[in-house]
């Protein structure tokens, strides 16, 4: 009769240890397979911050284009004053 209960003890035993193992191989997949996501994700930032640091040059060099536009204007404009302004003298 102990016979009987450690054999049931025992594949009781075996099949945990069975689910167990099982538990953490799919365990293990699915962090092999999370990491691959983060990864792919990790890529997909760093394109996309390369992007917006492009833009953002860009973008200041089209502010010094535009600031040195409005200088050019306004030293235009003075130069226009000033021209009259001795026609008129």
């Amino acid at each position: 009769m102990e016979t009987r209960e450690e054999s049931k003890n025992e594949k009781s035993f075996k099949t945990f240890g069975n689910k167990v193992d099982q538990f953490l191989q799919e365990l293990n997949e699915a962090g092999e397979k999370l990491q691959k996501e983060f990864e792919e994700k990790f890529e997909d930032l760093k394109v996309t911050a390369d992007k917006l640091k492009k833009e953002a040059e860009n973008k200041e060099r089209w502010r010094e284009v535009e600031m040195n536009l409005k200088k050019a204007g306004d030293e235009l404009s003075n130069a226009f004053k000033a021209a009259f302004k001795k026609r008129s003298s």
